[in-house]
């Protein structure tokens, strides 16, 4: 056993470059930027501040003052589809990384020996590639091109984690009683790859995957950062979600009513033990705050802090990142994208060490989830959660900050876009084409469109639609139009997402034409990505 002091245990990256004809002029800026790509793991679209919530994320709002934010970027619903979409550039289903009928895939699929990870596609450019945090992509970090990696494969655990890995090497189980803390940990391991890169490689550009376990579940937080948010949540989650849209209306962030709570949709899963097991505090629905009783709004509170204070400890750990690329003049010619792999999560359950009733919320010896009602708060003003297609669950804020090579500063991108856009970006921002054979076999062309010219200009990106396919829950969007359907009823609902984003107007009885067309083609794109899928 080891006990392990953050700051010295692990590493992690970052991508230094250069500036684009059309997107800026910095003078005698390198050829080519350095990277980095911040993911947070089931955050809500409105949970930082310069998305419109009250958790304190000072760090990510002034990457969003000096850089752009996206209004209609998506995700799969899931972390292990889009952790693999967006190091690809492909659907998660083309890669096997989400379920195709007939073929390994999901979970446990391994991708088609065509589809290689981004940073194989940047060594030959020159880049140094470092990855810290999660992975839940198949195969080994360093034969997927990084030189570095950390990986938090222990997903019950903030505090003492059992399975972690450093360059693809089993470490020591962390004692229970120390003072590591996952978030920080990964940070530190990033901080310490950026530090060496400056010391070694200062020549190279690097491409940084940061990847936060934050703020999935289990609810877990040191008790100092909890304590910052004691009684902020004693309200309830209906007003905390009816001040989030204000704000957004406010800020321009959305132009839409607030869709009502559906109250009947609960967890994506059932585990009637962990109901049990969690006490009478637990609720596994979106009941109005009123109706709950005293134990149930202590209960729910103390939740929702835990799950605010892993925000706000994950925004103060970038910082220091951020102060690191300060540090080593990397900042100014550093590409950053922040965003989520999800949306917030409706989960309920117990794994890990079980929950102790009588231990503090956040403890090591807890084991909450944030549960629908508070996760319909952090998706504000968007529809469902984690799992679903609708859009609470498949949309994620994205902030792009690049101060050499974007000339906006706190501009609203509009543009519908998605994570399979990232690895086509990264590659021309480095100077990259697409490969077109990997290992003597053909690479197809991605889905994904480069944002290049969304950096420029809010314009449309050169594609007909964008497709969803997870667990059942099906969807498609073309321009405005929106069909999606929930695999437990297989109904198609059709929604005009410029006038209703959140998805509380179902057009589908009065536009049954409109609805035959985006089925046709959601039928089309799904016989193309099962082709693929099958193509070794």
């Amino acid at each position: 056993m080891l006990s392990m002091n953050p700051s010295t245990v692990l590493s992690s990256i970052v991508l230094a470059g250069a500036c684009l004809p059309g997107l800026g002029a910095p003078a005698a800026a390198p050829s080519r930027p350095n990277v980095l790509v911040i993911l947070a793991d089931d955050m809500g679209f409105s949970d930082a501040g310069c998305y419109g919530g009250e958790i304190a994320t000072p760090n990510l709002d002034g990457l969003a003052a000096n850089g752009l934010r996206f209004t209609q970027f998506y995700n799969t619903a899931r972390c292990w589809p889009t952790r693999g979409a967006l190091m690809t550039g492909y659907y998660a289903q083309q890669v096997r990384r989400d379920t195709v009928p007939g073929v390994r895939s999901g979970g446990g699929g391994a991708r088609p020996a065509w589809a290689g990870l981004l940073p194989e596609m940047l060594k030959p450019l020159g880049y140094r590639c470092y990855h810290s945090g999660k992975w839940h992509i198949d195969g080994p970090r360093l034969k997927a091109g990084f030189d570095r990696s950390y990986s938090m494969e222990d997903h019950d655990r903030f505090f003492s984690p059992r399975n972690h890995l450093e360059d693809d090497q089993r470490l020591p189980d962390v004692e229970h009683g120390s003072d590591f803390y996952v978030t920080t940990a990964i940070a530190a391991h990033a901080i310490r790859c950026l530090e060496d890169h400056a010391a070694n490689h200062a020549e190279a550009p690097f491409f940084h995957y940061l990847c936060f376990t934050s703020p999935h579940f289990p609810l877990m937080a040191p008790a100092t950062d909890i304590a910052r948010y004691q009684g902020r949540y004693d309200v309830g989650w209906d007003a905390i979600r009816q001040a989030r849209w204000e704000r957004m209306t406010r800020m321009g962030l959305v132009h839409h009513t607030l869709p009502a709570l559906e109250g009947e949709i609960g967890p994506p899963y059932d585990f009637p033990k962990a109901i049990e097991a969690l006490g009478p505090g637990e609720v596994n629905r979106p009941r109005p705050w009123a109706e709950l009783s005293p134990e149930q709004r202590t209960f729910q509170t103390a939740k929702m802090a835990v799950h605010a204070a892993m925000v706000d400890r994950m925004d103060q750990e970038i910082g220091k990142v951020l102060a690191q690329l300060r540090a080593m003049d990397a900042f100014d010619n550093t590409l950053v994208f922040f965003l989520s792999d999800n949306g917030a999560s409706a989960e309920i359950m117990v794994r890990g060490d079980g929950h102790d009733p009588q231990a503090p919320p956040g403890s090591a010896a807890s084991y909450l989830c944030l549960g629908p009602g508070w996760s319909s708060a952090a998706n504000t003003p968007l529809r469902r959660h984690k799992t679903w297609v609708h859009e609470g669950g498949i949309s994620t804020p994205l902030i792009a900050h690049w101060p050499n090579g974007i000339r906006a500063r706190g501009e609203w991108r509009r543009t519908p876009g998605h994570v399979i856009d990232l690895a086509p970006t990264i590659l021309e921002v480095a100077g990259g084409r697409w490969p077109s054979t990997r290992e003597g076999i053909a690479v197809p062309p991605p889905p994904g469109r480069s944002l290049l010219t969304v950096f420029a200009r809010d314009e449309g990106l050169p594609r007909e639609s964008l497709w969803w396919l997870h667990e059942g829950n099906r969807a498609l969007r073309a321009g405005n139009w929106k069909l999606v359907a929930d695999a437990r009823t297989g109904r198609w609902e059709l929604y005009d997402l410029a006038a209703d984003r959140g998805e509380s107007r179902d057009l589908a009885a009065a536009m049954p034409a409109k609805v035959a067309e985006l089925e046709r083609r959601w039928e089309s794109q799904w016989l193309e990505v099962q082709l693929l899928a099958r193509d070794e």
